[in-house]
């Protein structure tokens, strides 16, 4: 697999936007979730689908110094998507279920969420649902996490993972434990590629594909989320598969 081809055959379908309801998750935190859901998101609302994109809990905003950028914030500045909904927000950057616990505020209800998603999903070509942290990272006392949240909702997870050396033992994982919670894998996606891969990151490519079981959905160029939205929407075209709207 070449990174940097960008030719499809003629006799591809065009690309398609995905619909329903898709959940986001990643083999960790700060491995590019919020851009490549922003990516998906650009490029289906280019496309004139009505898309919705909603944040379950984010962790780590607070009024003040210090705080990180909201993802939705992130996502609407990068796609124009503007039917963007977070259901809970917790100052410290912890998992949901412990920045709920020291801020003393209740944790999210993950089947209040599921419904709250359902009913966008029906008035909406496209919902997106981009988890905090990895798949497992607990949101309550109880220890519901988002694979809990993708089975009550029906959807398929995708997976955004790191190109480097480490990631084929995490993606594995995850993987594993999409497999035995019987939830669909809409595909593999590295959400940062390097600007100069290292021997570990190109050979990472085949045996990525190799954990995955096919084809990776998509990689987006390392800085893809600095860039100015047209740019942006560019780079998401051209890094993602056509199952989720790109040319790759």
């Amino acid at each position: 697999m070449n990174p940097e081809t960008s030719e499809t055959p003629e006799t591809s379908p065009p690309p398609q936007a995905p619909r329903g309801i898709l959940v986001v998750t990643g083999t960790g935190t700060g491995i590019g979730k919020t851009v490549v859901t922003a990516a998906i998101a650009a490029l289906a609302h280019a496309r004139g689908a009505a898309v919705a994109v909603v944040k379950p809990a984010q962790t780590g905003v607070h009024p003040g110094p210090g705080s990180d950028v909201a993802d939705a914030e992130t996502i609407e500045r990068l796609s124009g998507v503007t039917d963007t909904h977070e259901l809970a927000r917790f100052p410290d950057p912890l998992s949901p279920e412990a920045a709920a616990r020291v801020s003393g505020l209740p944790p999210l209800d993950l089947a209040d969420a599921a419904d709250y998603i359902a009913k966008l999903a029906d008035s909406r070509d496209l919902v997106l649902v981009e988890g905090a942290g990895g798949l497992l990272v607990r949101y309550n006392a109880a220890g519901a996490t988002l694979a809990d949240l993708a089975a009550m909702c029906g959807a398929p997870v995708l997976l955004v993972t790191a190109a480097g050396l480490g990631t084929l033992n995490h993606t594995a994982l995850t993987l594993e434990a999409i497999a035995a919670r019987k939830l669909r894998l809409a595909g593999v996606v590295i959400g940062s590629w390097p600007r100069e891969p290292d021997l570990a990151a190109r050979q990472n490519l085949a045996d990525l594909e190799t954990v995955a079981g096919g084809r990776l959905a998509g990689l987006l160029p390392e800085g893809s989320g600095s860039l100015p939205r047209a740019a942006f929407r560019a780079a998401a075209r051209h890094g993602l598969d056509r199952s989720l709207g790109g040319s790759r």
